[in-house]
């Protein structure tokens, strides 16, 4: 990550955010925009790389979403071998729970890194995040 990142306050953003932005979902927009203004008045507005691949589902071309996200002033914040591992554990505590995915989810990767990075995380999906990385403060429109 980049060093200036590290001076301002950061908050990393999970993919249905976007989602609501983009789509105007009628139950979710106006808290969903509400909240990410309030986190980018703060500062920097980050993403992993799964909240990007997840994203571009609805875009024509990588180009596309690339503009949105940079319309936004979103940073791409990349992954340690850290945020990984503890990926890897929060998937390894899911499938031992009775989880019934067999890959990793998306959601262990924007999580671990939010944990690792110290950084609040901004979702509606609060109860698996809260479930899964107890450390982070997860942020919920409201």
């Amino acid at each position: 990550m980049d060093a200036s990142l590290t001076r301002r306050r950061l908050t990393l953003v999970d993919t249905n955010i976007f989602i609501d932005l983009l789509t105007r979902n009628p139950d979710w927009f106006e808290a969903s925009r509400l909240a990410f203004e309030r986190r980018m008045a703060l500062g920097a507005i980050l993403i992993v790389d799964a909240v990007f691949a997840e994203l571009s589902a609805g875009f024509a071309s990588e180009a596309d979403c690339s503009d949105f996200l940079d319309a936004l002033a979103v940073e791409h914040s990349a992954m340690s071998r850290q945020a990984l591992w503890r990926a890897g554990r929060a998937f390894r505590d899911y499938r031992r729970q009775g989880g019934s995915k067999t890959n990793v989810l998306a959601d262990f990767f924007i999580g671990a890194q939010a944990e690792t990075l110290g950084v609040p995380l901004l979702t509606r999906d609060a109860g698996r995040y809260r479930s899964y990385f107890p450390e982070i403060a997860v942020l919920a429109p409201q």
